[in-house]
């Protein structure tokens, strides 16, 4: 099999996987990271599925980068809106014809998120790893670094208070659920460092079977 061929067969893979671990931690209904929270939100306060919401937003985010890049903005990188609706798909999928039964334990929800939360780590890393296409919110933090001056980590950050205090003002003007809790806390603690451990596993794998492009 062409070696590229293999490259975007894992890359969807990844994202499916991810998307599977999104859809467990918004089952798990105890909150969820910042972005997918107010994608949520989103979802609850005009009656549209919240794996749509993500497309949406994922699809601004691509727009955002064309408008602050211009023609620094590689024709690749508008893969990031197929792989988009890939990975709202899958959510929309698990979420509203596969998660369908009543899970309302608050220790099982925390276990649940954890497994959640480290399974779509696995995915993610996967897609950084082979560093073909980029995840849109990533994406368009990136391309602001050359708006701003500041820092990826710190405008990525940004993003994520902004979206909590979106989310607080949608939930209390609006009457809608809660979708920040323990979990957003739980994620901002555990999501970084698990991502690093399966980034440092699965590089030197992928390497052996000559999929990266880099060293």
């Amino acid at each position: 099999m062409n070696r590229n061929v293999k490259r975007y067969i894992i890359i969807v893979l990844g994202f499916i996987i991810t998307g599977t671990g999104s859809a467990l931690t918004l089952k798990a209904g105890i909150g969820v990271g910042a972005w997918d929270a107010l994608a949520k939100s989103t979802s609850d306060l005009i009656g549209i599925e919240v794996g749509t919401a993500g497309i949406l937003f994922n699809s601004s985010c691509v727009l955002g980068q064309i408008l602050i890049l211009r023609k620094q903005f590689r024709v690749r990188q508008l893969l990031q809106i197929p792989f988009s609706i890939l990975l709202g798909t899958v959510i929309n999928f698990m979420v509203y014809h596969i998660l369908t039964f009543p899970f309302d334990s608050f220790g099982g929800g925390i276990v649940l998120y954890l497994c959640a939360s480290t399974l779509a780590a696995f995915g993610v890393s996967i897609v950084m790893l082979l560093d073909e296409v980029t995840f849109a919110l990533e994406g368009f933090c990136m391309a602001l670094t050359k708006l701003l001056p500041f820092k990826f980590s710190t405008i990525r950050q940004a993003v994520d208070v902004i979206s909590i205090l979106m989310i607080i003002g949608l939930t209390l003007s609006a009457h809608i659920s809660w979708s920040i809790g323990v979990g957003t806390i739980l994620g901002m603690l555990t999501f970084g460092p698990t991502l690093g451990i399966f980034m440092k596993l699965f590089k030197p794998i992928l390497k052996k079977h000559q999929l990266l492009n880099y060293e």
